[in-house]
């Protein structure tokens, strides 16, 4: 400071409104982006509203100082078509500096709001791709941000394969990231936590038991099929294996859940699998599962559940295939095999049985903190002040 300045007269920092929209808030690696973006943003003194039709996330946004907009932009309906104009009256009042669309139809709400402001009123918009959406016109709007995030570099291959109209300068590759705090090396449950566990879940097996957990949502993207295949080969190869399954059945999938109870008992294996549901604490049952399992059909744009459990220390056996694939080549290239074939993936987790498992490199570049460091740095291309 210099000499004779007056302290009360030092320009405050300048404070940014920032809007973010998704379909809901309930759970998932997007979800849970925009709440950290969220908090971050209220952290350095910004406005951070989230606009979504709600969920179970609704509270933390709240808690942290964020503001939430119940509106149902995720509605494939024609009755959300008035969703337009009133996002731009909301745009007109609420005046943001930044919009960030995170799924497609909001995108074409938000889009078709702001486009119809006037240019010397209309905020920065800028779009994430979270995912290797199908091609065509409707997954596109995703292309019309003025500058598009891409959650990996091959989501940003794809993408500018699948749309070579999309100028590459305006397109910004930011692998997702976790907060070492939240996800330490090595970490261990607490006795309290680990006594509920055995007598619920471990007990079943006896301590003995060889964990693999499979985390995410029940649907057949995920590879719930080969994961129970994976269980019974190991079983009839004397490993002691329990499948956890830890996580909820996506609504209108039900009739899959029930599939794979069926397919679970014609293996043989159903009193080896645990549906453990919507879990709160996957940290903790990752922490003490001996592999995690990424298994999905189709490639994975990121895969955050994988991240975690390779920054906690706990391998990773996966289909290397889309962001798990960049990941495992950083942090545990011994852990990836050929997509599809979940026979591999048997044998890679009876080797690690039998002659012990690798230890994952620390992680130093999958950082929450770069993440939103690196999202600020775009908004910043767009509008000062952040």
């Amino acid at each position: 400071m210099n000499a004779g300045t007056d302290p009360g007269k030092m320009p405050k920092p300048m404070s940014r409104k920032v809007v973010q929209l998704l379909p809901s808030l309930e759970s998932g690696g997007v979800e849970r982006g925009v709440v950290e973006l969220s908090r971050h943003l209220v952290s350095l003194g910004h406005k951070s509203v989230v606009i979504s039709a709600g969920g179970r996330l609704v509270g933390t946004i709240t808690r942290d100082g964020g503001r939430h907009v119940t509106l149902p932009v995720g509605r494939k309906r024609l009755s959300g078509i008035p969703l337009i104009w009133k996002l731009r009256a909301w745009f007109r009042k609420e005046k943001p500096d930044i919009i960030h669309v995170r799924s497609r139809l909001p995108a074409w709400f938000a889009y078709l709001a702001w486009k119809g402001l006037p240019k010397k009123d209309r905020p920065a918009f800028v779009s994430t791709f979270h995912g290797y959406y199908s091609p065509g016109g409707y997954s596109g709007i995703m292309t019309r941000g003025e500058r598009v995030i891409a959650v990996s570099a091959s989501v940003g291959d794809y993408l500018l394969k699948t749309w070579p109209k999309t100028d590459p300068k305006i397109l910004r590759v930011i692998p997702r990231g976790v907060d070492p705090a939240e996800c330490p090396r090595g970490f261990q449950p607490a006795d309290a936590w680990r006594q509920r566990w055995l007598r619920e879940f471990q007990g079943r097996d006896g301590p003995g038991s060889f964990l693999l957990c499979l985390p995410g949502r029940i649907t057949r993207l995920k590879g719930h099929d080969d994961f129970f295949r994976i269980v019974a080969r190991l079983r009839a190869a004397g490993v002691p294996a329990r499948g956890l399954v830890a996580g909820d059945t996506q609504a209108g999938k039900e009739s899959y859940g029930n599939e794979l109870k069926t397919l679970a008992k014609t293996l043989g294996v159903e009193d080896h699998i645990s549906f453990l549901g919507h879990r709160s604490d996957v940290r903790e049952v990752m922490a003490v599962s001996h592999a995690v399992l990424s298994l999905t059909t189709q490639p994975e744009s990121f895969g955050r559940a994988v991240l975690e459990a390779l920054t906690l220390g706990t391998p990773v056996v996966a289909y290397d295939q889309g962001g798990v694939a960049e990941q495992l080549a950083e942090l545990l290239p011994e852990g990836a095999v050929k997509p599809g074939d979940w026979q591999a993936a048997a044998d890679r987790l009876l080797l690690w049985h039998t002659q012990g498992r690798p230890e994952p490199k620390p992680n130093h570049r999958f950082l929450l903190s770069r993440m939103l460091s690196q999202t600020l740095d775009v908004y910043r291309e767009l509008r000062e002040g952040f």
